[in-house]
């Protein structure tokens, strides 16, 4: 991509898309094309077709998504999947009709099967089934993926994905019931400790295993593949490490500075017992994550301490 080159980042205000507009400043890319929900409704052929049209950037990034946790997975199955395959139906097909250059599609880890070898290659995809937490999402990820893919076989596009792991950093979601596993934790011995509770309940029985990747890596990745990576095969997106999730809330309760007692609610499911992704084909292309994990949750908890309106959401 040349520095002056028109691209879009669609999705700029969640916790993805604002990191990649992050990157591209830091690299002094200077036309960042970018569109609110309010300006432009993914969701809407019409509107992103007439956007496409109006703009023609030549490189996307698409980074917009409907997502959550286990709870907004399992309770609103149909929006899951609509808005997640509409807005990147419209958007991947709108850049073909308009002769982009290239784009890029960010997936997530759920697409790969609930019993996947592990770790998990990019291989390993619709060998088996999927985790049934978040079906409703997975499946709109891998149509979106098998669209690029459809894309560059049929016409030649250069169009390319990449399946990033469990993502935690600034502009996260830290809602108490919509909110991945990593930002509810801050939420909740946040307001453990300033409450002053003794305990704090936690869902499954802390056994299950994953891997986290700080979104600001991601990012790096994100425009290091759309300079210099091609093909069909989505890329994944981690660090090769795990740990448990009982590991994960003890490291969250330090850094936060929370000292009462941590109770496993095992009536609660645990989701995929295990989830880390093979990053070999990322590492031979040279690339190497850089935050670790106890700095980056101590980077998120200052995001979240100093970003009311995500706290809120």
């Amino acid at each position: 991509m040349l520095k002056d080159a028109k691209i879009y980042v669609a999705g700029h205000k969640g916790m993805v898309g604002s990191a990649i507009v992050r990157e591209l400043q830091r690299q002094g890319y200077l036309q960042i094309i970018t569109r609110t929900h309010a300006e432009l409704d993914l969701c809407r052929q019409e509107e992103v077709e007439q956007f496409f049209a109006a703009e023609r950037p030549e490189y996307v990034f698409l980074a917009a998504a409907k997502v959550g946790g286990i709870v907004a997975n399992q309770s609103a199955l149909a929006d899951f999947m609509y808005d997640n395959m509409m807005l990147e139906m419209n958007v991947i097909h709108a850049a073909w009709k308009n002769n982009c250059k290239k784009l890029l599609f960010l997936g997530s880890s759920c697409i790969y099967p609930r019993m996947a070898p592990q770790p998990m290659p990019e291989s390993c995809l619709l060998t088996g089934e999927l985790e049934k937490t978040n079906e409703a999402y997975a499946l709109a990820k891998i149509s979106g993926l098998k669209y690029c893919e459809y894309l560059n076989k049929q016409y030649n596009t250069d169009f390319i994905s990449v399946m990033p792991t469990n993502l935690y950093g600034p502009n996260d979601n830290y809602h108490p019931t919509h909110s991945h596993v990593l930002p509810a934790l801050i939420r909740r011995f946040h307001e453990a400790k300033e409450q002053g509770l003794h305990l704090v309940n936690c869902w499954g029985d802390g056994s299950p295993l994953r891997e986290f990747l700080y979104v600001d890596d991601l990012a790096n990745l994100c425009v290091f593949l759309m300079n210099h990576y091609s093909g069909n095969e989505t890329i994944n997106a981690g660090t090769g490490k795990e740990l448990s999730i009982k590991e994960l809330t003890e490291l969250v309760a330090e850094i936060i500075g929370y000292k009462g007692e941590i109770h496993w609610d095992t009536s609660k499911p645990n989701g995929t017992p295990r989830k880390l992704l093979d990053v070999s084909k990322a590492t031979k292309l040279g690339w190497k994550y850089r935050t670790e994990l106890k700095e980056g949750i101590r980077l998120a908890y200052e995001d979240f301490l100093n970003n009311p309106m995500r706290a809120e959401r």
